[in-house]
Formats: C-alpha cells, structure tokens, sequence
C-alpha cells in the first residue's frame, strides 16, 4: 500500500479485517469515507461505538440485545415449548423474516470446528443443556448450518440431547423454492429424497 498517506493505510488496514472484504475493497471503503461529507463520517464513527457500547448478548438465549433480555424472549406471546437452536443470532433474523416460527431460540455462537480448535466447551452448549433441564420442551429444532461444522454441531446436538425428553428434528433441506432439478447438485438432490414427506 505504497503511496498512500499513513492515516489512510490505516483505515485501509483496519477495513480489511473485516470478513469477505479484500484489500480492494477495503480501498474503495477507505475513498468513500475520504470523499463523503465530515457529517457522514461522524456518523459512521458514532455507531461503530454506539453499538460496541450498547448491543450485547441477551443472558436467556445469546441473541443480540440492547437490554439483558432480548425482545423474543420477552415476548409472551411465543410458543415456549418450542426451542430453535441456530449458530448465530444474524440466522433468527432470517427465521423472523419467514414469518412461521413461533417459539423461541437458543444461539450457540458458532459451531463445532475440530481443525479450527473449536469444541463444545467454546459454544453456548453447556447454557443449552441448562436451559433444557429448566424449561422441559417439547420439541428442540436443529437449525444449524448444512456445512460440515454445521452437520458435526447437529450430530452432536443430537447425542446429548437424545434424554432430554424433547422431540427432537432438523430442519429439512433439499431443492429451494423456486430452484430447478437441473440445476441442484447431486448432494442437494439426494438430500430433497431423504427429507421427503407423505403428502
């Protein structure tokens, strides 16, 4: 990054760092903010820190919370029998979005990554396995990611839940809305004939 003032190497630096965003971007980042308006970099600035000093996870499930509870699990009216576990809080949005869930969640913050280092003692499973034995569900769904470490969270999921009295299932996976057979990749499709159902 020759020939850039070091205060822009900086910022270059640190936009970098961010997840999927390259050197390239991380430039075209640092321009923009270079030729906006002081105001808009003010404002860019006052909540990057607004957030760091006021999110945090909430003490229930480990969703993102401005309070020590988040809205879902202050929420009467969800369906608390019913538990949904996912790796991270950005994949309840997504399930809020569809709009046919009702219950609440449980937000591991991560998955299993053996080559990774990462095992059950890194995630939010010991909190789990309290909140099971305290709240007696009826059904836990399993709606971690279809990747490996999605796959191993699952499986393993699955083992030490198996006593816990709860039905347990995993969300189906298969050809999406709208996708053509063509298209799908022998994997997907033999996943869509695994997970069929009677209609």
């Amino acid at each position: 990054m020759t020939g850039f003032p070091a205060s822009m190497r900086s910022l270059i630096e640190e936009f970098s760092k961010m997840p999927g965003v390259g050197i390239k971007t991380a430039q075209r980042l640092a321009f923009y903010i270079l030729r906006s308006q002081r105001a808009e970099a003010e404002a860019l600035s006052s909540a990057i820190i607004k957030v760091k000093e006021s999110v945090r996870f909430c003490k229930t499930c480990n969703n993102l919370s401005d309070e020590d509870v988040c809205q879902v699990c202050k929420s009467s009216s969800r369906n608390r029998s019913l538990l949904c576990i996912v790796e991270e809080p950005n994949d309840i949005i997504t399930i809020e979005k569809a709009g046919n869930f009702n219950g609440i969640y449980h937000v591991l913050l991560g998955s299993l990554s053996p080559l990774d280092g990462i095992g059950p003692d890194d995630l939010k499973i010991k909190e789990l396995l309290d909140r099971v034995k305290k709240e007696k569900f009826k059904e836990i769904i399993l709606a971690t990611d279809f990747n490996t470490e999605g796959e191993a969270t699952a499986l393993y999921l699955l083992k030490v839940l198996r006593n816990s009295g709860a039905k347990l299932t995993r969300v189906a996976y298969g050809i999406p809305v709208g996708g053509d057979l063509e298209y799908a990749d022998q994997a997907t499709i033999a996943k869509a004939f695994e997970g069929r159902r009677e209609l």
